[in-house]
């Protein structure tokens, strides 16, 4: 019984993490284009060029990286 419970909480958390980064790229997508041109992903490379305009940056990107962080 315990085992199908872990496997249920590692299941579910896995749907949210997948569905915050499903929120990070329809909200960053834009951005990304705008903001982070000729940046190669991978790596954390996005993520740093999206937080070195932070200040250019949607504000529904903004709030798709605060889920991703949290």
């Amino acid at each position: 019984m315990r085992m199908t419970l872990v496997a249920l909480v590692l299941a579910a958390s896995a749907s949210f993490a997948h569905a915050q980064e499903g929120d990070f790229a329809k909200y960053c997508k834009a951005d990304i284009e705008r903001l982070c041109q000729g940046i190669q992903p991978g790596g954390g490379n996005l993520l740093k060029c999206l937080k070195s305009h932070s200040k250019e940056m949607s504000v529904g990107c903004a709030q798709a990286l605060q889920k991703l962080k949290g």
